[in-house]
C-alpha cells in the first residue's frame, strides 16, 4: 500500500514538473533583462518579474537566475510589468504593447529600508498579528523548533505550555481544541499528543492563537482554539527545500517542502520521516496510612525507553478554475511504529523499613499508528470586496493498534485494537455589505465511528478486575452558524450565533451496556474592538464554549503499567460548559510592542481526573489501589491576565518575552464506595474538591548576532508551582540555547539545537489520597519524559529566498472569511 502511494506521489510529482516546463507555443515571445543591486551593482538572484495582461487580466511571471537574468515567454499582448525583490522598492513599468521579443536591459532596484525592517519583523517572528478574533505566531525562523516536532512548536507559542506527557494546555487549561489549517484533522490522530510529536515542525508556517472564538469555530475547547496552519508554496515555478536533522538522544529526522506553481496549477507538498529515542525515568513513593501513622511504603522506579520510526506525507494540488475560484485537493499519510519498553522496579517495606518484597515489572510494548486522509476544498471568491463561497468535504481512516507483553511474578500480555472513521463537510458564505460590513452563514457536519477491543490476559488476574473490553463509540455533530461584522470608525464588532446538535453512543459489548446521549445547544459570541491610534486598540471578546468528553476518557479500561496505580475512563461523563470573557489590550512604540490580557472563565459540570482508593487481592495479598479516571466536578472558575512584549534594539538584538498568571477555583464533592475483599464491608468515602489555586509560567527570548554573522536564540522557561484539590507540583525551570550560520551563498542553514541545557525539565507531583485534610496514602511522583537533547540541524533551499516574499494570488485563508 505504502509503496503504491508512494509511486502515485512521484508520478504526480514528476507530471507537474513537466507541465510546468512545458514548451511554449510558436505565438508566444520572450521578455528578457537583469536585475541588479543599485548600489552595489552586485546581481540579484530570485528577484520576481510579475506580468499583468491588461485585457484579460492573467496574471504571470519569472524569477532571476543566479547572474540576475531572466526569460520569461508569454503570449503577445499588452502588460503591467512590476520587478519586485524582498527589502527593495518595487520597479513598475507602465503598461505597454508587445508584439515581439523585447530585452529591458539592467534594471537597478533601490533598497527600501521601511520594506525591510517590515520583511525582518515577519521572518524573524518578532511581532504578533492581532485580528479581532485571534493571534498569529509566525513560526519564521525559530531555532530552538529545527529539527523538533509540531509539539516543539505549540511549546514555544505564548500563552501554550506542553507538559512531559506531551499534553497541550492553553493559559493553564488542558481544555484546548487542536485544528489543522481550520479543521479538524487525521494529522492530530486518535491520540492527539503522539501524533503531533510525529509532525516536523519544517511543516508548519503559523500558529493561531484563538482565545476568543467566533461563531464559523467549533464550539468545541473552553480554553480555546490552536489552528496550526501547514506550509503551501507560494513561488512561481519549482522549488522547494531539504531539511535534515540528527540529535542525541536520538531524533533523526528528514523533511522534504515540493512546491510547484504555474498559471494554473499549484502543487505543494511535506514529505518527514524520523527515527527517534526518548528515554525518561518515572519514580513513584506510595506511603500507606492508618489514621495518620505510616504503616507502610512501596517504591516503583520506571525506566522507560521509547523508539518509534514515522512517516509523513502530505500532497495538495490546487487548481485555478479562474482569476476567482480554484479547487484544492490534498491527500495525507502517516505511518510509524514504535516500542516502548518500561522495566519498574518494585520494593516494598513496614513501618520499620524493613523489606517485604522485591520485584521487577516489564512491559514491552509494541504500536503502529497508520492514517489516510483525503480533502477537498472549491473556493469562489465572487468578487475582490471579499464576496466568497466554500466547500470542505473530509474523510480519514484512522488505526492505531498496540501490543504488550509483561514480565513479573505473573506475566501477562494486553492488546489494543482501534480504528477510527471521520468524515467532514462543511460550507462557507461570506457577504461583505458596503465597506466596512460582512456577513457570514454556514454549516458543519462532523461523524465520528470509533471501535476499541482491548483484551487482557492475566492468569493472576481475578476475573472481576479483568479489564479487557470491546467499545463501540459513534459521535454525529451538526452545526449551523451566523454572524455580522460592521466597522464604525474605530469601533468594530462581530457577533455570531453557532448552533450545534450532538449525537453520541457508547456500547460496551462484552457487559451488552448501551449509553446514549443527545442534545442541542446554542453558543453566542461576541467580539468587540476599538483603536484609540493606529499604535494603541482595545479588544473584548465573549464565547460559550463546550469540552466533550473524548473516546478515551468514556472508555472504562484499566491500564496495566503497573498494579497498583491504575488509570481509567469513565462512560458516564456529560460535556463542560464554560462562558468566556477576555479583554485585550495593543500598544506599540517604536522598538517596543506589547499585547496583555484580562480572562475569566466560569465552568459547569468540569472535568477533573480524581484519584480514588481501593482494596484488591494481588498475588493473594489484600492490597490498596490507586484508581485514576475523570469525573464531572461542579463547578470552576479561571481569572488570569497574560502579557507578551517584543523590544528590537536594533536590527541585531530583539528580546521578547510572555507572562501568564491564573487562579482557579473548583467547588465539588466526590462520593464513592470502598469494599473490603476480606470482610465485604462496604464503606462510602466522601471527597471534597474546594480548592483554589495560583499559578504562573513566564518565557523570555533573546536574540543576538554574533561575529561571522551566527545568529544565536537564548530561550528561558520557568512554570511556577501549583496546589491542587489532591496534589501539589513543583515548579519547573528549563533553558533552550540555539545557534544559526547561513551557508552555500544564503541557500543553506546550519543549526544547532539543545534543548533543556542543564536537564531540569522534571515533573515533581505530591498527590494525597481521598484528601490531603486526612490521607490514607500520600504519593510523591518524579518523571520526566524527555532528557537534554543535543541537535545539529541543516537545511537546504533550492529556487526560492530564505525569507521570500509570500505572494497571494489565489491564496485562499484557512479559516474562512476574514474580518
Amino acid at each position: 500500500m505504502t509503496k503504491k502511494i508512494t509511486l502515485l506521489l512521484c508520478c504526480l510529482l514528476s507530471a507537474t514538473f513537466l507541465f510546468s516546463q512545458k514548451k511554449s507555443s510558436s505565438s508566444n515571445i520572450s521578455i528578457t533583462g537583469k536585475v541588479i543591486d543599485a548600489n552595489t551593482n552586485q546581481p540579484l538572484e530570485y528577484a520576481t518579474i510579475i506580468l499583468k495582461n491588461t485585457k484579460n487580466l492573467k496574471v504571470s511571471g519569472g524569477i532571476t537566475d543566479i547572474n540576475g537574468n531572466f526569460n520569461i515567454k508569454t503570449p503577445k499582448g499588452t502588460y503591467e510589468i512590476r520587478v519586485e525583490f524582498i527589502s527593495f522598492k518595487t520597479k513598475e513599468f507602465p503598461s505597454q504593447k508587445i508584439i515581439s521579443n523585447k530585452n529591458f536591459g539592467t534594471i537597478k532596484l533601490q533598497e527600501d529600508s521601511d520594506s525591510l525592517n517590515e520583511i525582518v519583523v515577519i521572518a524573524e517572528k518578532s511581532s504578533v498579528d492581532i485580528r479581532l478574533d485571534k493571534k498569529i505566531y509566525n513560526v519564521g525562523k525559530d531555532m530552538t523548533v529545527k529539527g523538533g516536532t509540531a509539539s516543539d512548536v505549540l511549546d514555544n507559542v505564548p500563552s501554550v505550555d506542553v507538559d512531559a506527557e506531551g499534553t497541550v494546555s492553553l493559559r493553564g487549561s488542558e481544555n484546548v481544541r487542536i485544528l489543522i489549517d481550520g479543521k479538524p484533522s487525521a494529522l492530530v490522530g486518535l491520540s492527539s499528543t503522539d501524533a503531533l510529536k510525529q509532525l516536523p515542525s519544517d511543516a508548519i508556517e503559523r500558529v493561531e492563537v484563538i482565545t476568543s472564538p467566533s461563531a464559523r469555530y467549533d464550539s468545541e475547547g473552553t480554553a480555546g482554539i490552536l489552528n496550526i496552519i501547514l506550509r503551501k508554496g507560494k513561488a512561481t515555478g519549482f522549488n522547494g527545500s531539504v531539511n535534515v536533522n540528527v540529535a542525541t538522544p536520538k531524533n533523526n529526522q528528514i523533511s522534504v517542502n515540493l512546491n510547484s506553481r504555474s498559471e494554473k496549477i499549484n502543487l505543494f507538498s511535506n514529505f518527514g520521516y524520523n527515527d527517534g529515542g526518548s528515554p525518561g525515568v518515572y519514580n513513584s513513593t506510595i506511603s500507606y496510612l492508618t489514621s495518620g501513622i505510616l504503616d507502610s511504603t512501596r517504591i516503583e522506579n520506571r525506566d522507560n525507553q521509547r523508539n518509534r520510526k514515522g512517516f509523513n506525507g502530505n500532497v495538495g494540488l490546487e487548481y485555478f478554475i479562474n482569476k476567482k475560484s480554484y479547487i484544492t485537493g490534498t491527500i495525507f499519510l502517516r505511518d510509524s511504529d514504535g516500542e516502548n519498553v518500561s522495566i519498574n522496579n518494585i520494593s516494598s517495606f513496614d513501618n520499620a523499613g524493613n523489606n517485604l518484597f522485591n520485584s521487577t515489572r516489564i512491559q514491552d510494548e509494541t504500536e503502529v499508528d497508520q492514517t489516510l486522509q483525503f480533502s477537498l476544498n472549491y473556493t469562489n471568491n465572487i468578487n475582490d470586496k471579499g464576496h466568497k463561497f466554500t466547500i470542505d468535504l473530509q474523510h480519514s481512516a484512522s488505526k492505531e493498534n498496540e501490543a504488550a507483553i509483561i514480565t513479573d511474578v505473573f506475566p501477562e500480555t494486553n492488546a489494543t485494537n482501534e480504528l477510527s472513521i471521520d468524515n467532514l463537510i462543511q460550507a462557507d458564505y461570506v457577504l461583505p455589505i458596503g465597506k466596512n460590513a460582512q456577513f457570514e452563514l454556514g454549516y458543519r457536519g462532523s461523524f465520528q465511528d470509533l471501535t476499541s477491543d482491548y483484551l487482557v490476559v492475566a492468569p493472576n488476574l481475578e476475573a472481576e478486575y479483568n479489564p479487557s473490553n470491546n467499545l463501540e463509540f459513534t459521535q454525529n455533530i451538526n452545526a449551523f452558524y451566523t454572524q455580522f461584522g460592521s466597522k464604525i470608525n474605530k469601533f468594530s464588532y462581530l457577533l455570531g450565533l453557532r448552533t450545534e446538535m450532538t449525537n453520541i453512543s457508547v456500547n460496551l459489548i462484552n457487559t451488552n451496556e448501551n449509553f446514549k446521549k443527545k442534545y442541542t445547544d446554542f453558543f453566542p459570541t461576541v467580539n468587540l474592538g476599538y483603536e484609540l491610534s493606529e499604535s494603541q486598540s482595545f479588544t473584548l471578546g465573549y464565547s460559550k464554549r463546550l469540552r466533550r468528553p473524548r473516546s478515551r476518557f468514556l472508555n472504562p479500561f484499566e491500564s496495566r503499567a503497573s498494579e497498583t496505580v491504575i488509570s481509567k475512563g469513565n462512560v458516564d461523563l456529560d460535556p463542560t460548559y464554560t462562558n468566556s470573557f477576555d479583554l485585550g489590550y495593543l500598544k506599540k512604540w517604536d522598538k517596543l510592542t506589547l499585547n496583555s490580557s484580562i480572562y475569566y472563565q466560569h465552568s459547569i459540570n468540569a472535568i477533573e481526573r480524581v484519584n480514588s482508593q481501593e482494596i484488591r487481592f494481588i498475588n493473594g495479598i489484600e492490597t490498596n489501589i490507586l484508581v485514576r479516571q475523570p469525573i464531572n466536578l461542579a463547578s470552576e472558575n479561571r481569572a488570569g491576565f497574560e502579557f507578551t512584549a517584543n523590544y528590537n534594539l536594533n536590527r541585531k538584538v530583539k528580546f521578547s518575552g510572555s507572562f501568564n498568571f491564573f487562579q482557579f477555583e473548583t467547588k465539588g464533592d466526590y462520593t464513592y464506595n470502598i469494599t473490603d475483599q476480606s470482610t465485604n464491608t462496604v464503606s462510602s468515602i466522601t471527597q471534597n474538591f474546594d480548592a483554589k489555586n495560583n499559578s504562573w509560567f513566564t518565557r523570555f527570548d533573546a536574540r543576538i548576532t554574533l561575529p561571522w554573522d551566527i545568529q544565536s536564540q537564548t530561550r528561558l522557561f520557568y512554570r511556577g508551582p501549583r496546589n491542587e484539590a489532591q496534589s501539589d507540583v513543583e515548579g519547573i525551570l528549563s533553558l533552550n540555547l540555539a545557534f544559526s550560520k547561513d551557508i552555500l551563498k544564503d541557500k543553506g542553514t546550519l543549526v544547532l539545537n539543545v534543548s533543556d541545557l542543564f536537564n531540569s525539565r522534571k515533573y515533581q507531583v505530591t498527590g494525597f489520597t481521598p484528601s490531603r485534610e486526612n490521607p490514607t496514602n500520600i504519593t510523591d511522583q518524579t518523571f520526566q519524559r524527555r532528557m537534554r537533547q543535543i541537535s545539529l540541524n541543516f537545511t537546504y533551499r533550492f529556487n526560492q529566498k530564505k525569507n521570500q516574499r509570500k505572494r497571494n494570488s489565489g491564496q485562499r485563508e484557512d479559516d474562512g472569511g476574514e474580518f
